[in-house]
């Protein structure tokens, strides 16, 4: 397995304490995201940008991600075809998407608005965002997702939401 992203790692990421005082204050509401495949991919290259600053940061209490079979399928067929790129063999992936599962809210789509996105690809997104009350669907792609602010989500990059959480300037 991957020594970058294991279950512990991940537990002793997300529930670390501020060690000074030994609590953690939290000062407001978490915003609800859906992480798109494109950014879920991208965290998984050894790049180390912010869409893996991100991934690493799922199941702590800055945001919550919202997940849907389709977008869990979606998410391990693409990792699992870019796992030349990303040095991931396929129990690797299947360990961060049961990790992933373990953390999300978790929801079933019970309608169906399609077309609404430029690429109706998209659109299994955007219906679970507005089914969990996501704030913000995070992709790379922004024009993509043009339309989805007649819902009330905003379409942002992974930098942007790093910036709101309060994880980059």
């Amino acid at each position: 397995m991957s020594t970058w992203f294991s279950h512990t790692h991940a537990r002793q990421v997300v529930g670390s304490l501020n060690r000074k005082s030994g609590i953690a204050y939290d000062t407001g509401m978490a915003q609800r995201v859906v992480i798109d495949t494109n950014v879920f991919v991208s965290a998984l290259r050894p790049s180390r940008g912010a869409s893996h600053q991100l991934l690493v940061l799922v199941g702590g209490q800055r945001f919550e991600i919202a997940l849907s079979v389709p977008l869990v399928v979606e998410y391990e067929d693409a990792a699992k075809r870019m796992a030349e790129a990303t040095g991931l063999d396929d129990a690797d992936v299947e360990d961060i998407i049961d990790y992933l599962c373990s953390v999300a809210s978790l929801h079933e789509i019970h309608f169906l608005w399609r077309p609404v996105l430029k690429d109706p690809r998209d659109d299994h997104v955007l219906e679970l965002a507005v089914e969990a009350g996501c704030d913000a669907i995070v992709t790379h792609n922004v024009d993509d997702f043009h339309g989805c602010e007649s819902f009330g989500i905003e379409a942002i990059r992974p930098g942007e939401l790093l910036r709101r959480i309060g994880e980059r300037p």
